[in-house]
């Protein structure tokens, strides 16, 4: 009997540590990757209550302040596969229909008295819940708006309820809002914010608006970002030129639903398959057949190979770094601020695309995680020593699993450290140098216009 290593896979899609196991078979080949089950991890379907690590340290640390970064919630598709029937999904709120939340018919009515909230540029002309029978494209979900309201809670009973990160007279400068123009993603911050700060005072919420998808504020202007992102999209292409089942399947689609293959690959159908799928809707028939399980295996199976080879060829990498540069400099530079003791923008929210997510795990060297799911969570917490004041650490954690210690600046600190945390100069030394070195540079202007090594 072979003793091998078996990494199960655990709720939140880290690999704990490995574990020897018995096992009778002579197994030496990987576990095959199961699309459907990580299909259904990327659904994020609210049923039973998540156990996160968010808020854990040694007794005589404070937390001093909070960032998080979000994905929106389960939205409607973004493209439609032609010659199909839309999935038919409401996106009214309807507390009594599952998936559901206690607070659900507050929120409701809460989203409803928020002309009196600060929004910047075209967020005030943003609905602040979804409420189409049929839904819109891209539009929340209410299990997209569940899923939030969920995180909502969750960060509360640990930040608000337990460390008392805002105080109850907490006043609009302690909070930083920001999201993109989408109204996903204006909704799934408001529902995480309302179970965050139930009933909170509009007058206090002020939403920034962020025009780009990376956050890249005023510090967007970067030739080899690009160049970069290029390079991985010629990757990605060539990666599905090979693949001979993934051509087959999209051939048959493409007969079924009577278009040209080519089209048919156009229409992005596995972002409109999901929708089917995590909302147990059948997938869509015509005259000429049905598109099955079989199809939406393949097409993941190859989203998940795609990914996977995207970590070991490192093109991605490099336009993470450059793509997340100014959105990491920002979170330092605030978290430098509250630990030389400023009160202002303790809590942090962002609420953003898995296209903002995916890069800065990148960038960040947190090479283990998943794709951002849906209502994704990145938690960035400043800790403050109560032995050492002057002394602050950082812990990042990724849907509630601490993942500190798999960043590239912080890998090896914890071998010869006692604490379950990062020094904060690590991070900060990290975003302000160390990101550039692969570059040969020394700033983000000069990266920007330097090839890499």
């Amino acid at each position: 009997v072979h003793l091998i290593p078996v990494n199960p896979v655990r709720e939140d899609g880290l690999n704990p540590k490995s574990r020897k196991r018995i096992m009778p078979d002579l197994l030496t080949e990987p576990p095959a990757i199961d699309p459907v089950y990580e299909a259904h991890v990327y659904c994020n379907i609210p049923t039973i209550a998540e156990r996160s690590m968010e808020g854990h340290a040694p007794h005589y640390f404070k937390l001093v302040s909070v960032q998080v970064l979000i994905r929106h919630g389960d939205r409607y598709p973004l493209y439609a596969i032609p010659k199909t029937k839309r999935p038919d999904i409401d996106c009214m709120l309807v507390p009594s229909r599952k998936p559901s939340h206690p607070q659900l018919e507050a929120f409701i009515k809460h989203m409803s008295k928020g002309s009196a909230a600060q929004m910047d540029g075209s967020l005030s002309s943003l609905p602040r819940y979804p409420s189409h029978s049929q839904c819109e494209m891209g539009e929340l979900t209410q299990t997209g708006v569940v899923q939030h309201l969920r995180n909502g809670q969750q960060l509360r009973e640990i930040y608000i309820n337990k460390h008392k990160l805002l105080p109850s007279d907490w006043t609009a400068k302690q909070l930083y809002l920001e999201t993109t123009g989408k109204s996903r993603t204006l909704q799934s911050a408001l529902a995480l914010l309302y179970t965050f700060l139930p009933d909170f005072d509009w007058k206090k919420i002020n939403m920034r608006l962020q025009w780009s998808t990376i956050f890249c504020s005023g510090s967007c202007d970067c030739p080899m970002r690009n160049h970069y992102l290029e390079e991985e999209q010629r990757r990605q292409y060539s990666l599905r030129v090979k693949n001979n089942d993934l051509e087959k399947i999209y051939v048959d689609m493409a007969k079924i639903v009577g278009i040209p293959t080519r089209q048919l690959r156009a229409s992005n159908p596995i972002d409109s398959l999901l929708c089917y799928f995590c909302h147990n809707v059948t997938f869509p028939c015509t005259k000429t057949g049905c598109i099955g399980m079989e199809h939406f295996k393949v097409i993941k199976r190859h989203q998940l190979e795609d990914e996977r080879e995207r970590q070991e060829k490192k093109l991605y990498f490099l336009y993470a770094l450059l793509a997340t540069h100014p959105f990491l400099n920002q979170t330092v530079d605030r978290l430098q601020r509250v630990a030389e003791g400023k009160k202002e923008e303790v809590f942090v929210l962002y609420s953003a695309h898995d296209v903002t997510l995916s890069p800065v795990l990148s960038a960040l060297g947190i090479t283990e995680a998943r794709f951002p799911r849906f209502a994704a969570r990145l938690v960035f917490e400043l800790w403050q020593d109560g032995k050492r004041p002057k002394e602050h650490f950082i812990r990042i954690l990724y849907n509630g699993a601490d993942v500190t210690f798999q960043t590239s600046f912080c890998k090896d600190h914890y071998k010869h450290s006692s604490k379950p945390m990062c020094p904060l100069e690590k991070f900060v030394n990290f975003v302000k140098r160390d990101m550039f070195l692969i570059f040969n540079s020394t700033s983000y202007y000069d990266a920007c216009r330097r090839r890499a090594l």
